[in-house]
């Protein structure tokens, strides 16, 4: 699956007010929880989980918090732009404020890494990341990540 159609309108989130790495795994699990028909807790917990294994924090202001999930019957990703940068423990220690987020069920591994690098390979392009830093709602940051791929 194209990472086009694993976004999906509701699940973009322009200028958040989120505080710590902590809120948005939380803010994530919600926003999928609803969507995927599953406990939010599930989720958080899952995304917790992969984080205790090293930091999804990939550099350039990107973080990409991902896990497998059983429950999800379809891969889901969520694009968050923050209003303010916060710490995400990332590997250039430097503070994150866009987040692409990933929930994918087990079956889809292989798809699960390509679109990991496909995110990756974005958050090489300053260009890119700016035009997505610069979106000022949902709208106008959904157009900018589709384009952006």
């Amino acid at each position: 699956m194209a990472i086009k159609d694993l976004v999906k309108p509701e699940l973009v989130f322009a200028k958040q007010a989120l505080s710590s790495k902590k809120r948005v795994l939380e803010f994530i699990a919600q926003a999928v929880g609803d969507r995927l028909h599953c406990e939010a807790d599930e989720v958080y917990d899952a995304l917790l989980s992969r984080e205790k294994l090293g930091s999804t924090g990939v550099g350039n202001g990107i973080g990409i918090p991902h896990c497998r999930l059983d429950k999800a019957h379809q891969a889901t990703m969520v694009v968050i732009s923050l209003a303010d940068t916060i710490d995400f423990d990332s590997i250039d220690r430097k503070p994150v404020d866009l987040i692409f987020a990933l929930i994918v069920p087990p079956e889809q591994c292989d798809s699960h890494l390509q679109t990991l690098a496909a995110i990756a390979e974005l958050a090489q392009s300053t260009d890119k990341l700016s035009q997505l830093r610069a979106a000022g709602d949902n709208a106008a940051l959904l157009a900018r990540f589709q384009s952006s791929l």
